[in-house]
């Protein structure tokens, strides 16, 4: 596969598996955080339009690519353009564990203390995840997966197969 979607819960395992996936089969690696947010304080969402419109100019780049992130609504973008998708659906308890156990995400962070003090809030946000009724839920992940037209895998641990 050459154009691949990866999305579910925050601490799944959707970054690790872009990234080797992107190593060993040569594609472009696209992290949804790193466009979905406005540099303000608090967070806010970036306009939607402006989250496509990077998208969009990711996936013109070249054909080669992974898209992943927990946002149904900018993954829906590039639903129609990917060959895969890749559901980590993994136990909450399994996504709170990697959460305690990730690195140090620099892209993400200013610094690991900085990564630190954001973890207290980021279990809750694990936790939430049955839930929730938005765009980063598990319905709004069973959905995009229900409707995803090409090859599906769901993974519930982090084994590869």
């Amino acid at each position: 596969m050459t154009r691949i979607l990866i999305f579910g819960n925050s601490g799944s395992g959707k970054s690790t598996l872009a990234k080797t996936l992107a190593g060993e089969h040569g594609l472009a690696h696209l992290d949804l955080d790193t466009l979905a947010w406005l540099p303000t304080s608090p967070p806010q969402r970036m306009p939607l339009a402006e989250s496509r419109a990077a998208i969009d100019a990711f996936m013109a780049a070249g054909d080669r690519w992974v898209i992943e992130g927990c946002y149904a609504d900018l993954l829906a973008f590039a639903a129609a353009q990917a060959e895969q998708a890749i559901f980590m659906n993994l136990p909450v308890a399994a996504c709170i564990e990697n959460a305690r156990q990730r690195p140090w995400e620099p892209h993400k962070y200013a610094s690991s203390a900085e990564q630190d003090a954001n973890l207290d809030m980021l279990i809750d946000w694990i936790a939430q995840y049955p839930t929730r009724d938005d765009v980063f839920s598990e319905a709004a992940h069973k959905a995009l997966y229900a409707g995803f037209r090409g090859d599906k895998l769901m993974y519930t641990s982090n084994q590869r197969n």
